[in-house]
């Protein structure tokens, strides 16, 4: 059985590239290099599960299983062989292929005529307030490290994604209250034949 690829099992192989470690100072690291835009490790459990998957599919190993006085257990995950293999493949193939992911916000605007066109404008201008927060907020981040380009580039990749969504978005919203972008219940049910609302 072929291992699957995901973004926090690569993050799990590229930490243990750099030594055995365990689960906790694997997520000490995501939090410090501040990688949980990269990774979802939203749920305490993420990690672990990825970890046992690795492990079942031996491409990581048990290295050691340690406790400190006054602290639970904790076992120390060592990359395998096959496990650094796995990792230099999946690194190749995901720079090199577009991936087809399905994000929800495309789907959302899929369903656009389904809301009033100043509900829809009201909406998107509510994104776009959150995205220009989540680059202030990104870009003063980026300001505080002093780090190599070379460990920062996925965040300028991130940035750059906010900042042509943020455009788009706002030139959507535009067209929405100019009446550039409009639609009726009318209008739709001549469109798609469906009944109008």
């Amino acid at each position: 059985m072929t291992a699957r690829r995901s973004p926090l099992a690569m993050m799990v192989l590229a930490l243990l590239v750099e030594e055995p470690m365990h689960a906790y100072r694997m997520q000490q690291l995501v939090r410090e290099r501040e990688k949980q835009d990269v990774v979802n490790v939203a749920q305490r459990n993420s990690i672990y599960q990825a970890i046992e998957r690795l492990r079942r599919d031996e491409l990581i190993r048990v290295a050691e299983t340690t406790r400190a006085e006054g602290r639970p257990e904790r076992t120390v995950y060592a990359l395998t062989p096959a496990g650094r293999r796995a990792l230099d493949a999946w690194l190749a193939e995901a720079l090199a292929t577009p991936a087809r992911e399905f994000p929800e916000f495309p789907a959302a605007l899929s369903f656009l005529p389904i809301l009033p066109p100043e509900e829809a404008a009201r909406r998107l201008d509510q994104r776009a307030d959150a995205i220009e927060a989540r680059l202030r907020e990104r870009e003063a981040a980026l300001g505080a490290v002093d780090l190599p380009r070379l460990f920062l580039v996925e965040v300028e990749y991130q940035l750059a994604l906010l900042r042509t969504e943020l455009d788009w978005v706002r030139g959507l919203v535009a067209d929405l209250r100019s009446g550039a972008l409009t639609w009726s219940g009318d209008w739709l049910a001549d469109w798609t034949g469906a009944p109008a609302t």
